[in-house]
């Protein structure tokens, strides 16, 4: 009887996150544009206003034909506002070619192989009672919380970055734009 209370409880509390997230999200101003799920995630990135850093750096680790073409992904994807308040380096630096395998671990850190949507997130840390963790194509990990109805992603350095802007299909993946830089390691 115990864990049919749960499962209704989380049942209910996903229903309820579902909603809250949908509205969110809708009422949100995306800087990727979800009327243009043709597009691939390098075409939509070079789209976006707030996003030429994200591109800069797709570009400089070399990563720019993978997101083109192949896929599915889900791409975390740090603003420009975001890259411009990591701590440690500056973003130029960071973009030096003596540092491309550094800023290859970066951005794969930002990457889950498949399409992982908002309401999967949800249902995931639904399961595990209040937190989910998925694995980065970088290979390291990255949790997701939530803190009143943001979906929070903590990195293994207590860094958390939240997701602003959440679902913007494409067509090899899914967007969900951050509003900080997570970190595979030490910068």
């Amino acid at each position: 009887m115990k864990n049919l209370t749960k499962v209704f409880s989380c049942a209910l509390f996903f229903v309820f996150l579902s909603t809250i997230a949908q509205e969110t999200v809708s009422t949100s101003t995306s800087t990727y544009n979800k009327a243009h799920s043709n597009k691939s995630i390098v075409n939509s990135t070079a789209t976006s206003k707030n996003h030429q850093t994200l591109l800069a750096v797709m570009k400089a680790a070399d990563l720019e034909d993978l997101l083109d073409h192949a896929g599915p992904f889900t791409v975390f994807a740090p603003s420009d506002l975001a890259f411009a308040n990591l701590a440690g380096r500056s973003v130029e630096e960071l973009l030096d070619p003596k540092n491309r395998k550094e800023l290859r671990d970066l951005l794969t850190y930002h990457i889950v192989a498949g399409q992982i949507t908002a309401s999967k997130i949800l249902k995931a840390m639904c399961r595990g009672e209040g937190k989910a963790t998925f694995t980065t194509i970088q290979g390291g990990i990255i949790t997701a919380t939530m803190e009143g109805i943001d979906i929070i992603l903590n990195d293994a350095f207590g860094n958390t970055a939240t997701i602003v802007v959440a679902d913007s299909k494409q067509r090899n993946g899914v967007i969900h734009e951050i509003d900080s830089v997570i970190l595979p390691g030490k910068i």
